[in-house]
């Protein structure tokens, strides 16, 4: 018996794909069949020769729209549609023991972490809606559903469920999906700037399962968030945390 990946066929756009979440998901996606555009800004080249294959990279910044909208229709001219679309990019540069004065932190959180992943879903609702049909998984994070970290991006975070939700309502009806992941502590990434090994120790004890995520884990969630498995499935942040926001 021959073997179908859950994404066989399929093509799809990653953006923060240089490395941890968005690494891990490209890897994933090509293991499950997809032909994959890994977008960042740094380690995308490193993500793309890993995979191998139809596998290719641009440098992107997400706040540039134009940029953008070459990037996807460059996918789409490429292999003819654009099925996923995983809008992995992000930045957390705030600490939350900052003063609340940080208005350039807050702003370029927002520009980021919302504005950006406004113009990334544009870009890819612009061919999606026509084909009436797509998945696109946002990045959130446990932070959207609590204040565990600096407002800018507790705010960006809770915007990006909303946007999540927001998107799928108004595109149910042309057959696209559009779901949330919401990592808790992860490694690799972010989470590896951030933090030195003992703060790691800490958060890990914070968490029931007393450890922290292997990036690899949560690229699974989103392999079926994106894939037809999922097909019921819209306008859900699932939390893929350890427990964290259960207990």
């Amino acid at each position: 018996m021959t073997l179908v990946g859950m994404l066989d066929g399929k093509t799809a756009f990653v953006t923060g794909g240089g490395s941890g979440i968005g690494r891990a998901t490209c890897i994933a996606f090509a293991r499950e069949g997809a032909k994959v555009l890994v977008a960042d800004l740094d380690g995308a080249e490193e993500t793309a020769t890993a995979i191998g294959g139809d596998a290719y990279a641009v440098t992107l910044d997400i706040t540039d729209h134009v940029a953008v909208d070459a990037a996807v229709d460059g996918l789409v001219a490429r292999w003819g549609r654009i099925d996923i679309a995983f809008n992995n990019a992000g930045i957390n540069i705030e600490n939350k023991r900052d003063h609340w004065d940080r208005l350039d932190l807050f702003d370029r959180t927002m520009e980021v972490n919302v504005r950006g992943m406004m113009i990334c879903m544009i870009a890819e609702l612009r061919h999606m809606a026509p084909a009436r049909s797509g998945s696109i998984v946002n990045t959130a994070s446990t932070a959207g559903f609590s204040g565990i970290a600096g407002p800018g991006y507790v705010a960006s975070k809770h915007a990006v469920v909303g946007l999540t939700r927001s998107a799928a309502l108004r595109y149910a009806e042309e057959g696209i999906r559009v779901n949330a992941l919401c990592p808790g502590a992860t490694f690799g990434g972010m989470m590896s700037k951030r933090h030195d090994p003992e703060s790691l120790k800490v958060k890990a004890r914070a968490n029931p399962v007393n450890r922290i995520a292997d990036p690899e884990e949560l690229a699974e969630a989103v392999v079926f968030m994106a894939s037809d498995r999922a097909s019921y499935m819209t306008g859900h942040p699932m939390a893929v945390d350890g427990g964290f926001l259960a207990a």
